[in-house]
């Protein structure tokens, strides 16, 4: 009796394990099927301006930097905004633009900017800009290849917004898993529907849009009260009645270290998330429903096979007690 109500149950998760799976794969084939690029060579020669924000970056910007400055592309600056920094960003940036005519630093004092946050240091870079085609990348971030410039520039031949990937280099731990997915999901996620003409976010970390775009915007006048939304309000606001590409190449990946623990890891996404109320009403309920899908089947699923297992051991250990029980009367005195 106790074998078969364990095999029945067995069966009963096995089966829902199974559907929930389905479901995901699903979820994922119907919405977010990406073809595979062609490789085309576009000559797109325009000027670019990458734009970078930065407060108390020195130690990245020494290392990642000069990855940014000797890109393989012709027509390009760099404009980094020291926004108000105390450790010797401002005297790193000097001494490195004396080397780069392409390095183009913008200094911030703290009475200047009055803790407006990155907002303001993006709103004075694009400012300062002399391109119209702007690309914008983080002080701790890596491109993946000296081509990073060249890939997403051919994106803006028939687009006005470019979406790239920004993938986090996890370690192999339950946090790394954690945020693994986590990154993978949401990279999915905004450029599938993205292509779908619903795009609702890209990552700053790597993204591009016209300089008269954002400034045919008013900039990020709107949600400027919020210290986040520079790369999810803002493109919800701007992306409806415009062409917008993705670029997911292994070329164009901008790499960078995750949180350091659950905690922070947590913290980071309760500010990613601060944003959402002012999503409209389309996009909270893709976010919602996006979510509740991929950020609970696994779980579940994970519970299901755990549940799996126990099952599977309880009622072999049962059964070997019950056999040991029964040899135990049989060779009885």
């Amino acid at each position: 009796m106790l074998e078969y109500f364990f095999n029945t149950t067995q069966f009963v998760i096995f089966t829902i394990a199974a559907s929930s799976t389905l479901i995901l794969l699903l979820y994922y084939i119907t919405l977010f099927r990406f073809k595979k690029t062609k490789s085309i060579d576009i000559n797109f020669n325009q000027g670019i301006s990458v734009i970078i924000a930065a407060k108390n970056e020195r130690k990245n910007l020494i290392e990642n930097l000069p990855l940014i400055l000797n890109q393989s592309y012709e027509n390009f600056e760099v404009i980094v905004v020291n926004d108000g920094s105390y450790d010797g960003t401002k005297e790193i940036l000097d001494e490195m633009a004396l080397t780069h005519n392409n390095l183009k630093p913008v200094h911030l004092e703290i009475e200047e900017q009055y803790q407006k946050g990155k907002k303001f240091a993006l709103t004075i870079g694009i400012k300062a800009a002399k391109n119209e085609h702007l690309l914008f990348t983080d002080a701790d971030c890596k491109p993946k290849s000296n081509l990073w410039i060249k890939h997403m520039a051919r994106e803006y031949t028939n687009n006005d917004i470019v979406l790239g990937v920004a993938p986090l280099n996890t370690k192999s731990n339950l946090l790394g898993s954690f945020v693994s997915y986590e990154t993978f999901h949401t990279a999915i996620q905004y450029l599938g529907y993205a292509k779908q003409n619903k795009a609702y976010m890209g990552v700053g970390r790597n993204l591009g849009y016209k300089k008269s775009i954002f400034f045919e915007n008013k900039g990020f006048a709107s949600h400027q009260h919020i210290m986040s939304g520079d790369d999810d309000l803002f493109i919800q606001e701007v992306s409806s009645n415009k062409k917008i590409g993705i670029c997911y190449t292994r070329e164009t990946l901008m790499y960078s270290n995750p949180p350091a623990s659950f905690g922070k890891w947590i913290k980071q996404k309760v500010r990613h998330m601060s944003t959402s109320s002012e999503y409209s009403f389309v996009y909270k309920f893709l976010f919602i429903f996006s979510n509740l899908v991929v950020h609970i089947n696994p779980w579940f699923s994970s519970i299901l096979s755990k549940l799996l297992v126990f099952s599977n051991w309880f009622c072999n250990h049962k059964m070997a007690s019950s056999m040991d029980n029964i040899w135990k009367i049989c060779t009885k005195n």
